[in-house]
């Protein structure tokens, strides 16, 4: 098999108790949206404290627009995924890039990666909300 490519396979499986299962996507896109707020909310959470930050702490807040920022950056289509980030803020450079590389030119230290903290603060809340809808959503007939 070469890099990159990958065969395609058929997968059948027999049920014998049951004809059909129907895939309700409602409640598994609802507890994905309020996994994302979950998440969203740690996020704001961990930058909300008004202090001037360390480099390797998570980013102090000044103004607040960081803060306002993080919200739902993007969602599938179809409901099947939800991407939580720090959306642009007009008027200003895309600074969060600023806070996690760090800047020589300014003399800014990088600071801590507050998304992937509140991701992992909030894995196994949301990981159990969505394998809850996902078993609901599956309706054997």
């Amino acid at each position: 098999m070469s890099a990159g490519h990958h065969d395609p396979f058929d997968l059948f499986v027999g049920l014998d108790f049951h004809q059909t299962i129907d895939f309700d996507k409602r409640s598994l896109r609802k507890s994905m949206r309020l996994g994302a707020a979950d998440v969203r909310k740690e996020a704001r959470r961990l930058v909300s404290r008004r202090a001037i930050s360390a480099p390797g702490e998570m980013p102090g807040q000044q103004s607040g627009a960081l803060k306002r920022a993080i919200g739902i950056v993007s969602r599938g289509s179809r409901g099947g995924w939800i991407k939580v980030g720090v959306r642009s803020i007009p008027g200003s450079a895309f600074y969060p890039a600023f806070l996690f590389y760090g800047s020589p030119k300014t003399g800014l230290d990088k600071r801590g990666n507050f998304m992937v903290a509140a991701l992992n603060n909030r894995r196994s809340v949301v990981r159990g909300m969505i394998r809850g809808a996902l078993r609901e959503s599956l309706k054997p007939r």
